[in-house]
Protein backbone atom coordinates (compact mmCIF):
# COMPACT_ATOMS: atom_id res chain seq x y z
CA UNK A 1 0.00 0.00 0.00
CA UNK A 2 1.26 3.18 -0.90
CA UNK A 3 0.12 6.64 1.42
CA UNK A 4 0.52 9.55 0.05
CA UNK A 5 1.72 12.77 2.40
CA UNK A 6 -0.97 15.16 1.89
CA UNK A 7 0.05 17.73 3.99
CA UNK A 8 2.36 20.07 1.61
CA UNK A 9 4.17 21.29 4.47
CA UNK A 10 5.29 18.83 6.08
CA UNK A 11 8.81 17.88 6.07
CA UNK A 12 9.74 14.74 5.92
CA UNK A 13 12.68 13.47 7.72
CA UNK A 14 15.17 13.26 5.14
CA UNK A 15 14.38 17.13 4.52
CA UNK A 16 14.77 18.40 7.85
CA UNK A 17 18.44 16.55 8.16
CA UNK A 18 20.14 17.81 5.01
CA UNK A 19 18.85 21.24 5.55
CA UNK A 20 21.37 22.35 8.05
CA UNK A 21 22.74 26.51 8.05
CA UNK A 22 25.94 26.61 7.04
CA UNK A 23 28.19 26.78 10.01
CA UNK A 24 30.94 29.66 9.23
CA UNK A 25 30.68 32.99 7.81
CA UNK A 26 33.40 35.38 5.96
CA UNK A 27 33.38 39.11 7.40
CA UNK A 28 34.37 41.93 5.23
CA UNK A 29 35.23 45.00 7.77
CA UNK A 30 35.88 48.17 6.78
CA UNK A 31 39.09 50.45 5.79
CA UNK A 32 40.03 53.31 5.13
CA UNK A 33 42.15 52.78 2.13
CA UNK A 34 39.77 51.03 -0.39
CA UNK A 35 37.36 53.04 -2.93
CA UNK A 36 33.53 51.47 -3.09
CA UNK A 37 34.64 50.21 -6.85
CA UNK A 38 37.87 48.27 -5.84
CA UNK A 39 35.84 46.39 -3.02
CA UNK A 40 32.66 46.37 -5.71
CA UNK A 41 34.64 44.41 -8.16
CA UNK A 42 36.72 42.39 -5.45
CA UNK A 43 33.27 40.45 -3.89
CA UNK A 44 32.54 39.85 -7.70
CA UNK A 45 35.37 38.61 -8.59
CA UNK A 46 36.54 36.63 -5.56
CA UNK A 47 33.25 35.68 -3.52
CA UNK A 48 31.01 35.70 -6.96
CA UNK A 49 28.78 38.03 -6.32
CA UNK A 50 26.57 39.88 -8.65
CA UNK A 51 26.54 43.25 -9.13
CA UNK A 52 23.64 44.85 -6.85
CA UNK A 53 24.52 42.27 -4.10
CA UNK A 54 28.78 43.28 -3.78
CA UNK A 55 26.96 47.09 -4.02
CA UNK A 56 24.71 46.23 -0.95
CA UNK A 57 27.90 44.08 0.98
CA UNK A 58 30.27 47.24 0.38
CA UNK A 59 27.65 50.05 1.42
CA UNK A 60 26.97 47.65 4.49
CA UNK A 61 30.99 47.43 5.47
CA UNK A 62 31.25 51.34 4.93
CA UNK A 63 28.59 52.05 7.37
CA UNK A 64 27.92 49.37 9.20
CA UNK A 65 31.93 48.60 9.85
CA UNK A 66 31.84 44.94 8.75
CA UNK A 67 29.74 42.68 6.47
CA UNK A 68 28.72 38.68 6.17
CA UNK A 69 29.51 38.52 2.20
CA UNK A 70 30.14 34.66 2.58
CA UNK A 71 28.20 31.45 4.54
CA UNK A 72 29.50 27.72 4.15
CA UNK A 73 32.25 25.34 5.08
CA UNK A 74 35.48 26.16 6.21
CA UNK A 75 37.41 24.58 3.59
CA UNK A 76 35.31 26.75 1.38
CA UNK A 77 35.88 29.89 2.68
CA UNK A 78 39.52 30.25 3.03
CA UNK A 79 40.41 30.63 0.03
CA UNK A 80 38.52 33.28 -0.26
CA UNK A 81 39.84 34.71 2.83
CA UNK A 82 43.26 34.74 1.55
CA UNK A 83 42.34 35.69 -1.96
CA UNK A 84 40.68 38.83 -0.26
CA UNK A 85 43.56 39.44 2.01
CA UNK A 86 46.04 39.00 -1.21
CA UNK A 87 43.83 42.09 -2.30
CA UNK A 88 44.96 44.63 1.21
CA UNK A 89 40.75 43.98 2.26
CA UNK A 90 40.47 42.87 5.78
CA UNK A 91 38.39 40.08 6.57
CA UNK A 92 37.85 36.60 8.81
CA UNK A 93 36.05 33.24 8.91
CA UNK A 94 34.26 33.23 12.11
Amino acid sequence: MITLNTNPFQESESEVLTDEKPNHRLILFNDDYHTFDFVIETLIKVCSHDLIQAEQCTYLVHYAGKCVVKEGDYSKLEPLCTALHDRGLTAEIV
